[in-house]
């Protein structure tokens, strides 16, 4: 069988299968937002070009989204996390969000989100605050970078300024409401101990207790790569316990069982070309 024969199979494999889900999860990584326009942080070359500063100072990804970095060189910490959070609130998820949405709301037992992604674009395609898990915490909520206490809040007022040539906040340091000290996003970064993981937690009980409820979901795995494998270890475990699993992913395929699908096309690409077959099919 020929290559593009193979993929011509395996879209219509992958579509009897979403069409037959009473229940589904998305497993999504980085992978699924490079169609919405968002920048490849895990290559050097990717995410230099997005922060010329950061490539004269040779500080990788992992340099960067450190949470030390709001204590040693908070106004450099800030110009790369605020203008991460102003380009996500700029842009708009891509139509294979929307697709995802749909296939849930159509299970009989609807759909949950379990991602490594901290831009909130699942919950701007719609999908409830309920049925997200945001494993490594969102940009879009804040805590005290000591913490001082066990809070979070909403970045909803925070608008920062930034010199992207210089990766630096302009204007003021946002601020813990209740010590006064620095605040930073509530995201797991790289070595990370001060990360407060309550609300993490608490989505990924509604997560658990619903996959007990609905037993074996189908698992849309997109875009999830092995460099942070939190995301691809989920799949796994999700095959392991019965859960039939389709990979969608161009640069880091290979599958956790011979029953499971695997498409090597963009998120966007392969969604929509899924539910092309399941329309004419309908």
């Amino acid at each position: 069988m020929d290559k593009d024969a193979l993929i011509k199979t395996r879209i219509q494999q992958a579509a009897a299968l979403v069409s037959q889900a009473d229940a589904i999860v998305i497993a999504a990584g980085a992978g699924i937002g490079v169609d919405s326009g968002m920048p490849d942080f895990r290559s050097e070359n990717g995410f230099w070009k997005t922060y010329p500063a950061l490539a004269q100072g040779r500080m990788s990804f992992q340099d960067i989204a450190a949470p030390q970095n709001f204590d040693a060189k908070p106004a450099l910490a800030w110009g790369f996390y605020g203008h991460r959070l102003n380009m996500y609130r700029k842009l708009q998820p891509h139509t294979g969000f929307d697709i995802l949405k749909k296939w849930c709301d159509a299970a009989t037992h609807g759909g949950f989100v379990h991602t490594s992604n901290v831009d909130g674009h699942f919950q701007k395609a719609g999908f409830s605050e309920s049925q997200v898990f945001e494993c490594h915490g969102s940009i879009h909520r804040l805590q005290c970078q000591r913490p001082c206490k066990d809070e979070l809040w909403s970045a909803e007022d925070l608008k920062p300024e930034v010199d992207m040539q210089q990766c630096l906040l302009l204007n003021g340091l946002p601020q813990c409401p209740n010590c006064g000290g620095i605040a930073r996003p509530n995201i797991l970064m790289f070595n990370d101990w001060s990360w407060n993981g309550s609300h993490s937690r608490a989505q990924r009980k509604n997560l658990l207790d619903w996959i007990v409820k609905v037993q074996a979901p189908l698992v849309i795995e997109v875009g999830a790569g092995t460099a942070v494998p939190a995301v691809r270890s989920f799949s796994k475990r999700m095959v392991e316990a019965g859960s039939q699993l389709i990979r969608i992913n161009l640069n880091e395929p290979n599958m956790e069982s011979g029953d499971s699908i695997e498409i090597v096309w963009p998120a966007r690409r392969a969604l929509e070309a899924i539910d092309a077959v399941m329309l004419r099919g309908s």
